[in-house]
């Protein structure tokens, strides 16, 4: 991998500035899911243990860039702040006016308020980010999530630094990814869910010409199904792509359904119904894949030796059409392939169904997570790379 790593630096005794994804959800004051901080505890550690200063900077939210956290305190990371304190078992202050230089360089660590409320931050400014860069010995980019942003904390940060690196986390995001991809066992198989194929097409297009199988779910398998000639009665699905879905169908082994399961309203109290994928009447939704539907993909997984895992193949919100997701989840992670997952409502599905911890590998990023396996390059990890080059040079 070329690009600096912290484990291979010196860093006792250096001001380190750590940018880590932090973004979790939050609702009345309370985290929701602490999965993001849980997984950047190691990189803090590590940090500490190796006896490094630590500031930490992430974002939270969509604040308005301009005006102070205390008018949108919503976006305050004070939870975190708490939820950082209690991981590490020693306080992790909150500072709130860091572009003042506002706290005690005596501490170990502390957390940097929102850096989406500094002017300059979303337009990568040149002043905003020489003056991160000031601030430290170190940059460290350890945040995947957000590698696919240019912006100040993310890449102009990395430009000016007088070192910069790529955290534990990064690096294993992008070692996983590149098992995946790069070189991977085969048979490779893909899974994907989501609404729309217009909102993963590329996705859909790349995947086709890297895998042996690919799956396809939710609202996206409606346009499949059309395109193979069924009724799919008033479900999701989208009319000026069914063309697109033949022309994949012919380039890749895109098995359907043989059996949906269908409701005529999207409710949690809407009953399911299963049935043959050709008897779908026309005032019926398809929201999950039938029972032996759901044995026959679990089959294909089974056979695969790398798989590529985004989105629910149902509406799995509604525990009565998310057993399709349910059974695929499990032979994913029962089956003996390298699995790598990643994207938000995959994420759901996988703390929904307890599966984590047999997944080989779960990305913390989802649009950067997307944007890698369409072949984009991503800006955070360019500019670390094009630092490495330059300090080889030297």
């Amino acid at each position: 991998m070329n690009v600096n790593l912290l484990e291979e630096l010196d860093i006792a005794g250096k001001t380190l500035l750590i940018r880590e994804d932090l973004n979790v959800p939050i609702k009345s004051g309370k985290i929701t899911s602490d999965a993001r901080i849980q997984a950047a505890i190691p990189t803090l550690k590590y940090a500490l243990d190796q006896g490094a200063r630590v500031m930490v900077m992430s974002h939270l939210g969509r604040p308005k860039e301009g005006v102070a956290i205390a008018e949108q305190s919503e976006f305050s990371l004070a939870p975190v702040a708490a939820r950082l304190s209690e991981l590490l078992a020693q306080p992790v202050p909150l500072v709130k006016n860091w572009l003042a230089r506002d706290f005690e360089s005596t501490q170990d660590i502390v957390l940097l308020e929102n850096v989406r409320i500094n002017v300059g931050e979303k337009a990568n400014s040149e002043e905003l980010s020489k003056f991160m860069a000031d601030m430290c010995d170190i940059f460290v980019m350890d945040a995947f999530g957000t590698a696919h942003r240019a912006q100040a904390s993310t890449h102009g940060v990395a430009q000016y630094a007088p070192v910069a690196c790529a955290g534990p986390l990064l690096s294993a995001e992008l070692k996983a990814l590149a098992q995946a991809l790069a070189d991977p066992d085969k048979p490779v198989m893909a899974i994907v869910g989501g609404a729309k194929v217009s909102s993963k097409l590329k996705l859909l297009t790349v995947l086709s010409e890297k895998v042996d199988q690919l799956i396809v779910g939710g609202g996206i398998a409606n346009t499949f199904l059309a395109a193979a000639g069924f009724n799919i009665g008033v479900s999701l699905f989208e009319a000026d792509l069914v063309e697109t879905a033949r022309e994949l169908m012919d380039r890749v082994q895109i098995p359907l359904p043989v059996d949906v399961v269908t409701g005529k309203a999207l409710s949690a109290t809407e009953e399911a119904t299963v049935k043959s994928v050709d008897a779908v009447r026309a005032d019926e939704m398809i929201l999950d894949i039938g029972p032996d539907t759901a044995e026959l993909f679990s089959d294909y997984i089974g056979k695969a030796r790398t798989i590529i895992w985004n989105g629910p193949v149902g509406v799995f919100e509604f525990d009565q059409f998310g057993a399709g997701t349910r059974v695929l989840s499990e032979a994913i992670a029962s089956s003996a392939a390298f699995s790598i997952a990643g994207g938000g409502d995959t994420l759901a599905a996988i703390d929904k169904y307890n599966v984590k911890d047999r997944i080989s590998y779960i990305s913390t990023g989802g649009g950067a997570f997307l944007e890698y396996i369409e072949g984009k390059t991503l800006p955070s990890v360019a500019i670390l790379q094009k630092r490495f080059t330059q300090d080889q040079q030297k």
